[in-house]
Order: structure tokens, then sequence, then C-alpha cells
């Protein structure tokens, strides 16, 4: 019996996302003045395009579309975020984190039909690359490569332009670097998953991220017993012969990393171990820091339990409910330090508030219970049940790495996440069925979408582009003009029309910064040398 034909949309939906998870780990801008936004809003246009792209592709041909009990939560994820974004003080900040919720949920909807219709496999291992293709820009800075798109802040994050965004994407994707390897067809492309592996590994190891470290081992738990108790569905001599070679280029890689000169430039002189002794340390450090910031921002939630403060808003308001000395806050200037908390889940209850919490908890839930039923089901079948472990794996090791730090905040976490949860869940039966509009409507409001989502993400790369080219006002006035959201170009254009002595128009940007950041008190200070408030 031979395979139907993969449609023309189908093969190129997949180079699309084969090409996408190489490119979004790799492209970044030499504009050191945007600090990570240089890093983040490139991947943000490439998260965008291919979800776009990809939905567009497989909805045109569609005259029925299938909802499955997991997307209606996540459906209903979306329009609380959606709703939530009218409590929002900055709208252009959730329109921002909305739209990488909107495309993460697209790429899952999209590789959950590949996998439906059994075309997953080449993009399983192209999705595994792109992890080793990540962790190899790490490895490169870490052993002195030096390039103006590699930031020497928080080194070794290679093309990331930090070490913990790196070492998360690591962390999630060893799991579907294990299963690439595992069921390669050929003996080769299994060796080559394993030198993947090694690679992954030795970057983890040189990261120092404890979150990383931590979402390693509690995936390798829960993973390594479920693997045990249903060895008898998966285990073959061939699949036993690659976990020793697997098991032995982990610790290659490990050990290459700790034993190998690098060039960074650690303050300890047992700088491993000091990671490893500091890994549920919460009397001090960042450790500390991360529980008072959690605290406050519960004091948030408490304020907004039901909608939250609005997408991506939570530095907007953090600045209210910090404490005295927060950690979180950068100074006395009335901004917090990162633009988020170390902490997705912190990031959604005090942003989305109870309800748009309680959505993603239960989108998540029903993917790992889709994925343990896989288990038990798939008997006659190892790849499936391989399968159905690798997911359990992303999935842990998602929630524990977001439990410390962003990750479906941002763009590259946000990309293989939803694409491997889609890729690796096993197909379901829809519950519920939409006809209506279908061949006109969706097509139509994908395309629409598409173009806000992208248009969002280019005209912000457009805008810091000119800032960086030149300072002049008249620059910074079409740069305002391509992102009128950007506190920081509003902020730069008020300071230069003050130093020409133009106070209309720096009150008129101070107070369009101001209102994008009301607790900031760097506009207050440029309004103050005009003579306002």
């Amino acid at each position: 019996m031979t395979s139907a034909p993969i449609s023309r949309p189908d093969r190129l939906a997949i180079l699309l996302l084969q090409i996408g998870a190489v490119a979004i780990v790799l492209v970044a801008v030499p504009f050191k003045a945007f600090d990570l936004d240089r890093y983040f809003v490139p991947k943000e246009l490439v998260l965008h395009l291919c979800a776009a792209a990809t939905a567009l592709l497989l909805v045109v041909r569609r005259t029925r579309l299938a909802f499955s009990v997991t997307d209606q939560f996540l459906a209903a994820f979306l329009a609380a975020s959606l709703l939530s974004s009218l409590m929002a003080t900055n709208l252009w900040l959730a329109s921002r984190a909305v739209a990488i919720s909107l495309s993460g949920a697209a790429l899952f909807w999209v590789t959950s039909a590949l996998r439906r219709d059994g075309l997953a496999t080449s993009l399983v291992a192209a999705l595994a690359v792109g992890v080793v293709v990540g962790a190899a820009t790490s490895l490169l800075q870490a052993y002195g490569v030096r390039t103006e798109y590699f930031s020497l802040n928080r080194a070794p994050g290679g093309t990331f332009g930090n070490r913990n965004f790196v070492a998360h994407l690591c962390a999630i994707g060893a799991p579907v670097v294990v299963l690439a390897a595992l069921t390669a067809r050929r003996g080769l492309h299994s060796a080559l998953g394993g030198l993947g592996l090694a690679i992954v590994i030795a970057a983890l190891v040189l990261s120092r991220s404890r979150a990383a470290w931590l979402a390693l081992i509690a995936f390798i738990v829960p993973v390594g017993a479920l693997a045990y108790l249903t060895r008898a569905q998966w285990y073959q001599p061939r699949t036993g012969r690659r976990l020793f070679e697997l098991a032995t280029f982990v610790v290659v890689g490990a050990a290459a990393a700790v034993a190998l000169p690098n060039r960074l430039e650690w303050k300890s002189d047992s700088p491993y171990l000091d990671s490893a002794a500091g890994l549920v340390n919460y009397r001090e450090g960042s450790g500390r820091g991360r529980l008072v910031q959690y605290s406050n921002s519960l004091d948030m939630v408490r304020a907004h339990p039901i909608l939250g403060v609005g997408p991506g808003n939570w530095a907007v308001a953090y600045p209210k409910y910090a404490s005295r000395n927060d950690p979180s806050m950068s100074q006395d200037d009335g901004v917090t330090s990162n633009p988020w908390p170390s902490s997705d889940w912190v990031a959604i209850l005090a942003e989305r508030g109870v309800v748009g919490f309680a959505l993603l908890f239960v989108t998540m839930f029903a993917l790992l219970a889709r994925a343990l039923r896989e288990l038990r089901t798939a008997t006659s079948d190892p790849e499936r049940a391989l399968t159905a472990l690798a997911l359990v794996g992303t999935l842990v090791a998602t929630a524990v790495v977001g439990a410390f730090d962003a990750v479906l905040l941002l763009a590259v976490p946000t990309f293989f996440v939803w694409t491997l949860a889609g890729a690796l869940s096993p197909p379901v039966q829809g519950r519920a069925f939409v006809e209506r509009g279908v061949k006109r409507l969706i097509p139509a409001g994908v395309l629409a979408l598409g173009i806000f989502t992208v248009g969002h993400s280019a005209f912000q790369l457009a805008a810091m582009g000119a800032v960086n080219a030149s300072t002049r006002t008249a620059t910074l006035e079409n740069a305002v003009l391509l992102d009128p959201g950007s506190y920081r170009i509003r902020l730069r254009l008020a300071q230069a029309y003050v130093n020409r002595g133009n106070c209309a128009g720096a009150r008129e940007q101070a107070r369009a910064a101001r209102s994008l950041m009301p607790n900031a008190a760097e506009p207050r200070r440029v309004l103050s040398m005009c003579g306002s408030r």
C-alpha cells in the first residue's frame, strides 16, 4: 500500500518550518544600542512569518475546521489574552505579547495538522537541528569567537544575547534531540544526533543556568521512570545500543565543557560547582531576588485578579508594587531591570489574570494527558511510544524552566515549544466543528493577523535600524513614526529636543514616553527641564 503524495502546500509548509527552526536561533542584528531587543525583535519577525505563512498555506484548502478539547482550551486562552489586553496601560507592549501567543498557537495547529497527516517526521529532525545550532553558537562564543552579533554581557549567549536563553532552549530541546537520534533510520544519522546531544549538554554546562539544570534533572526523573515502566513498548536491541551511545556522548560533552579551556571570565575558581551548590538557594543572590519579586507580583495579582494588568505589562505595573531596595528595580529610575518577571507562570498570572493562567495550565495538562494515553496504547509501535516520552520531557522541561525564567514570553522558546507540542502530540478526534465561513473568512482572518504581527515586528526592526544608523533628530522623528510604542526612542527624541532648546517637542515626546511607562523617572526629569510636570 503506497502513501498518498504530499501536497504542494504541505510540502512548502514543512520547508518553511524547517528553515524557520534554524533561522530563528541564528537571526540577530548588530544594533547594540538596543540591548536584548536586537535579538528579540528579529526572532519575533521569524516567528510571525513562519506562523502566518504556514497557517495560510494549510487553512486555504480547508472547508471545515475540527477542534479537540486541547484546541478549545488554547483558543480560550488566546481569547482571554485579547480581553486582558483591554486592561493594559501600554497597548503596544500588550499587542507584542499577544502576537507571540497567537503565533505560537498557530504553529501548534499547523504542526498538529501535519502530524495527523503523517508528515511530522522530517520536521522533528529539523527542530532537533535547530536546537543543536543554537547550542553551537553558545559554544563558539565560549571558545573565543568574537562577532558583533554576540553580546559580551551574559556570555556565552551566542546569537541569543544571554546565556540563560540559550540554556532554556537546550533544556527544552534535549528530548527531541534524543528522539531524533533514537528513531533515525540510519546509524550515521543516529551518531550525528549523539554528537548534537553532546553539543547541547556542553552548552548547558557552560551556561551555568540553574533553571536549565533544574529542568534537565526534572524531566530526566519522570521520563526515565515512564521509560522504564513502558520499556516493553519501545525497547529494541538497536534502541538499547543507541541509548548507550547517547549516554557516552552526554558524558563526553559534559566532561569536555568542564575540562577544555574557554574564554569565559568567571569570577569563581569553581564556577560549575558553585552553580550546582546554589541550585535551590533562596536565601541570597538571585534566588532571594526571585522570592521578593514573586511576592510583590502576587500583590499585583490580588489587585487585578481576573484579567491581570495586561499582556506584556508586568514591567509597566511592577514599580507600583516594588518594595524598598527591590533587586528587580533598576536603581531609582522607576523601571524594572528586565521587561519580564523571572517566571513565565508569575508573568501569565500577573498579566493575564487567574483566567488566562488557568486556561494555559489546562492546555498544557491536556497535552500531557494525551502523551500519557499514547504511552498506554502504543503497544506495537516503538516510535510512537518514544515520541510520547519526548513530549512528556518537553512539557516538563518547559514547565520547570518557566517557573524560574521567561520562556513562553519570548519568540524562540515559543516557536520550539508549540511546534514540538503539535509535532509530537498524538492525533485526536475533533470534538467541535466549524464549517460556516471557513472557506472565506478564516483565510482572510489569518492573513490580517499575519500582516499585523509581521508588520509590527518589521516596523520595530526598521526603527531600530534607523536609530542605529544616525542619532540626528530627523532620524529619531522618523523612527518614532515607524515604532510609536518604543519608550526608548521617544525618550531619546525628547532628550534631543531638549538639547536643541525645543521644549514643545520635548514635552510632547516625554509625555508620550510617560504614558508608556507611567512610573519611569526619566520622562519626568525631561519635563521638569522644560518647566512642565
